[in-house]
């Protein structure tokens, strides 16, 4: 029985690819690749639907591989560039392409399997793209891209007879009326709605991640994780804070702290979970917790009062710092946000002749 590797995401193409391939009789072992900008099985308000759902129905195996600090590195150096923000779309799908190689030589498959539509993404996904990305991944020929082969040259395992080329399909553009109507045909029910799966796509998480990488250029995966959720704060060139909006956030935060971050709360009001990052420079300076305290107190439900206690534990004490909640216009200061006019005041508070708003 021929075999083959699919890139799978759990999306409504991935899957179809794979249904395709495993009508004409090919064994078909999935693989999903994980990285830290994309959606987190494991969390069910990230990904609302089982994204294996498919693979539990249908019959087919799925491998889960990380693809960690190599992906990080293809995010700050894309040979092939960036998109509209922070996604190497390129480079992301050669770097999948080169790992789904190696794990086709290990079990002995014949060829890898893509969802891919033609021109559905306008970076990746174009057909001058396709032979440069195989290429790079060394898998010139063997990419089967079955949803839209009929509009693309022949695949060596169509040339082979391994697969029928007019089983395939010419579905191409941005539409997922075809695949919908197919996934109908196949008994395929259960899939997430199209959406921008990748963060890097994101506007907001994009700038950022630029952000931090500029004073942070080996970011831990606690930062990387913490750039999801809160509101972020650059309280100077090595130090940030992040306040959580809600329940789900503080809980969050709660868990990726470590025992050198600071944690910050106001007692007996509602009041968000706010995050001193640690860093390489050390403990943060007194002013930065008074800082940090101010700006907890301002989006907590005591920020009506003129001075509000809040609550600071880190480095296994605790004590409480009486703090003015802040105004508008120091959170707009500190705030990350891309906005022009207040990258121009954060780059100037990393001056060191500029006084400070408070």
């Amino acid at each position: 029985m021929p075999k083959a590797i699919a890139l799978y995401s759990g999306g409504l193409d991935s899957t179809l690819a794979i249904l395709v391939a495993m009508r004409q009789g090919i064994k078909v072992t999935a693989i999903t690749f994980l990285t830290h900008f994309g959606c987190d099985i494991s969390d069910k308000s990230s990904c609302s639907k089982n994204p294996f759902a498919a693979s539990e129905k249908f019959g087919f195996e799925v491998k889960l591989c990380h693809l960690s600090d190599k992906f990080i590195e293809i995010v700050k150096n894309p040979k092939f560039g960036h998109g509209k923000n922070m996604n190497p779309c390129i480079d992301c799908r050669i770097l999948m392409l080169r790992e789904a190689k190696e794990f086709m030589k290990m079990v002995g498959a014949d060829f890898i399997i893509t969802g891919e539509v033609l021109y559905q993404r306008p970076m990746s996904q174009r057909r001058d793209t396709f032979p440069k990305i195989d290429r790079e991944a060394g898998l010139e020929g063997y990419v089967l891209r079955p949803l839209s082969a009929k509009l693309l040259k022949p695949t060596i395992p169509e040339q082979m007879g391994i697969v029928n080329r007019e089983l395939l399909w010419n579905f191409h553009g941005r539409s997922r009326k075809p695949q919908m109507s197919l996934a109908k045909e196949m008994g395929l029910t259960e899939y997430p709605a199209p959406a921008g799966g990748c963060l890097l796509t994101d506007p907001l998480y994009s700038y950022r991640l630029k952000e931090l990488l500029i004073h942070n250029p080996s970011p831990s995966v606690k930062d990387i994780n913490l750039l999801r959720i809160g509101r972020h704060f650059r309280i100077s060139d090595k130090r940030r804070i992040i306040v959580g909006r809600d329940e789900n956030e503080n809980n969050t935060i709660q868990t990726l702290a470590e025992n050198a971050d600071y944690l910050l709360w106001v007692d007996g009001f509602g009041s968000p979970l706010t995050i001193v990052c640690a860093n390489a420079d050390g403990d943060p300076t007194d002013e930065d917790l008074k800082l940090a305290a101010s700006i907890c107190a301002r989006y907590s439900d005591a920020k009506q009062l003129p001075v509000v206690e809040v609550t600071v534990v880190g480095k296994d004490s605790k004590f409480k710092i009486q703090a003015t909640p802040a105004t508008n216009s120091i959170l707009d200061y500190f705030r990350i946000q891309p906005l022009k006019e207040v990258t121009a005041l954060q780059a100037l508070l990393y001056s060191s002749s500029t006084p400070s708003p408070l």
